[in-house]
């Protein structure tokens, strides 16, 4: 499939200039001389270098890559039909759509946007982090810009014991029976040949305590709705996890409050001074 250069440029100028500050979860400021976003805005908003995206715009660049493109997709907002006509603009084939797609609706994104002083992320069903608000990242780390196989918190849990030391000790054997719960939920749906799938086989080969925890052929356990995080600047945090799901594409926005007044309020308005700037 042939890239159109010229109809790419053309879209994406559009697309960039059809976009408002707020619309992405950005001031406004007093003095913009551009309709829409910046290009450097949406740049940063796209992880990519704002000369790479004026070379795009201007038709001079070169055929952006699937990865690039759905950062693309992401930074503008674009629907799923706007972002496969995006990909075949660029001469690629869009990816897939429904359950399995990293493609997080605009809607998800605009009230991720306004969390700007809340955690929150947008996972997958297999726990792939997706994007965080600036506190997410706080909270959590910058777990969207992992890749592969290391993307999913219930893949690391069992492969990398490092991912244990944010939730409490307390809670550590729950959320492993947990994790294998939700694995086999999933996989019973989306079948033997699916990525679900695929992390449940290379858990068994790789972790003593996924097996056994496999082994009890558990399904049904929720999580339980006060996570208990240790954080290794501000502390122990007690929050509460508010989910809102997304059907059509299987994706979970999470949003993680504390109660006013307590402890972990508090220690929430600390972290808030160690959020980077720009949501990834």
């Amino acid at each position: 499939m042939p890239i159109d250069r010229d109809g790419l440029a053309e879209f994406l100028r559009h697309r960039r200039e059809a976009l408002q500050p707020e619309d992405v979860g950005l001031a406004a400021g007093s003095r913009r001389r551009t309709a829409g976003l910046r290009r450097e805005e949406v740049a940063a908003l796209s992880h990519m270098s704002p000369d790479y995206l004026a070379r795009l715009e201007r038709g001079s660049g070169p055929q952006p890559s699937a990865q690039m493109l759905a950062s693309i997709a992401h930074g503008l907002h674009l629907s799923l039909h706007e972002r496969d006509h995006l990909f075949r603009l660029a001469g690629q084939t869009p990816p897939q759509h429904g359950a399995g797609t990293d493609h997080v609706s605009p809607g998800m994104l605009r009230i991720l946007d306004r969390l700007d002083d809340t955690p929150a992320e947008i996972v997958t069903e297999l726990g792939e982090t997706l994007r965080q608000s600036p506190l997410g990242a706080a909270l959590t780390g910058e777990t969207a810009r992992l890749a592969g196989h290391e993307r999913s918190l219930g893949f690391r849990w069992f492969t990398d014991p490092r991912s244990r030391a944010l939730y409490h000790p307390d809670d550590h054997a729950f959320l492993s029976r947990l994790w294998a719960s939700g694995l086999r939920e999933v996989i019973s749906v989306r079948g033997p040949e699916s990525r679900a799938a695929e992390y449940g086989r290379l858990l068994l080969e790789r972790s003593a305590e996924f097996r056994e925890v496999w082994e009890r052929q558990e399904v049904g356990l929720r999580p339980q709705s006060v996570k208990r995080f240790r954080h290794p600047e501000v502390g122990d945090l007690e929050l509460t996890c508010q989910t809102l799901v997304d059907p059509e594409q299987s994706h979970l926005l999470l949003v993680y409050t504390a109660v006013p007044g307590s402890e972990s309020h508090e220690k929430l308005r600390l972290l808030s001074t160690l959020a980077p700037r720009v949501a990834v």
